[in-house]
């Protein structure tokens, strides 16, 4: 059988992740460490490979039933070869090292089981309750898998040059960066967005590293339950992926 699908062969590598395509991950088990992943998130395997719920402990359980933030997770061990892959969204690699990197746990797809999460809080300056935000602080030394809604851009972040970002569109940040969480608006409610604009709250960061945005506000329309941390669980953000995902769970 011949076919111009055949080009679509799997990569040869002796990496651990691979992204085998821009919307598929590749991740080599050698049956030391393992690798934990989404929950439904493997598309096909080689080898000898088992998939288990990953237990979570007591903090972890009292952490999201308390922000909504957090990760559902399965563990893949063994000896062989498991590909990974949601929605089609597009696939990047990020190693992480000592300074930590926070994300929003519905752009994570798979991330090695060395890695220590940690759900944190970042504030609105105008302190009114219900408005802020839940994040996953990821530290350690590894590799994780992060998704976005078509092909990123990565700005840079220094001390002469701040980085503001709409709270929906935003993916990963450096975990040393300064945040503050801030609505434009001209109004005396900080709840109302500014004029007409369709802007409403946005992250400031500053010091020393990066941010990660996707083109996109949204994620893809789905009824899989992928976490609850964005932006317009609290009062941020015009759509948010969760929000979205949470309209669809009911319809």
């Amino acid at each position: 059988m011949q076919s111009p699908l055949f080009n679509y062969a799997e990569q040869q590598s002796q990496d651990r992740y691979v992204v085998q395509n821009p919307q598929l991950l590749r991740v080599a088990l050698t049956g030391q460490d393992d690798v934990l992943a989404r929950k439904g998130a493997m598309v096909a395997y080689q080898g000898l490979v088992d998939f288990d719920g990953e237990y979570q402990n007591a903090s972890q359980r009292r952490a999201r039933a308390r922000t909504g933030e957090g990760l559902d997770l399965m563990r893949c061990s063994g000896q062989g070869t498991v590909y990974f892959a949601n929605l089609a969204q597009y696939v990047h690699v990020v190693e992480v090292e000592q300074e930590g990197m926070t994300v929003d746990s519905a752009y994570v797809l798979a991330l090695d089981s060395t890695l220590h999460t940690e759900v944190i809080a970042v504030d609105s300056q105008y302190g009114v309750s219900g408005t802020g935000k839940y994040q996953l602080n990821i530290s350690g030394r590894g590799k994780v898998a992060l998704m976005t809604s078509g092909q990123p851009l990565m700005m840079q972040v220094t001390p002469e040059k701040y980085v503001s970002v709409d709270a929906d569109a935003i993916v990963a940040w450096s975990t040393g960066l300064r945040v503050q969480m801030q609505a434009q608006t001209h109004s005396s409610s900080v709840r109302r967005r500014r004029g007409d604009t369709g802007e409403g709250w946005e992250l400031s960061f500053l010091g020393q590293g990066f941010a990660l945005v996707q083109p996109s506000e949204v994620m893809p329309p789905q009824n899989a339950a992928i976490g609850q941390g964005l932006a317009a669980q609290f009062g941020a953000g015009q759509h948010g992926s969760h929000a979205q995902n949470q309209n669809n769970a009911w319809n």
